[in-house]
C-alpha cells in the first residue's frame, strides 16, 4: 500500500506538469498555423471568413495570385466564385 502512494505521489505531478506543457505546445502551434507573423513562403493563405448560419461559413482564400470564395458546411467545401487577388493594406501604404 505504501508503495501504491508513493507511486501516486510521484506520478500525478509528472502528469500535471505533462498536461500544462501539451496545452502549452497547442497554443503555440495554433497561433502559427492561424497565420499570425504573416504567411510568407506559403501557397495557401486565409484572408478573411464569415459566419453565415451556424455550421455555415463563407471564406476567401488567396491562392497562387487569386482570391478564391469557398463556402464550408459540415457537408464539406464548394469553391463559389474566384477574382484576381487584391494588393494588401499594408503593401500599398508602403508604395
Amino acid at each position: 500500500m505504501t508503495e501504491y502512494v508513493l507511486r501516486l505521489a510521484l506520478l500525478l505531478p509528472l502528469l500535471a506538469v505533462m498536461i500544462w506543457a501539451s496545452l502549452k505546445l497547442t497554443r503555440l502551434l495554433q497561433s502559427r498555423l492561424a497565420g499570425h507573423g504573416g504567411a510568407h513562403g506559403r501557397a495557401v493563405e486565409l484572408v478573411e471568413t464569415s459566419l453565415v448560419a451556424p455550421g455555415l461559413k463563407l471564406a476567401v482564400v488567396r491562392f497562387h495570385g487569386r482570391e478564391i470564395l469557398i463556402g464550408c458546411s459540415r457537408a464539406g467545401l464548394v469553391r463559389l466564385g474566384e477574382a484576381e487577388a487584391r494588393p494588401d493594406l499594408a503593401e500599398t501604404e508602403l508604395v
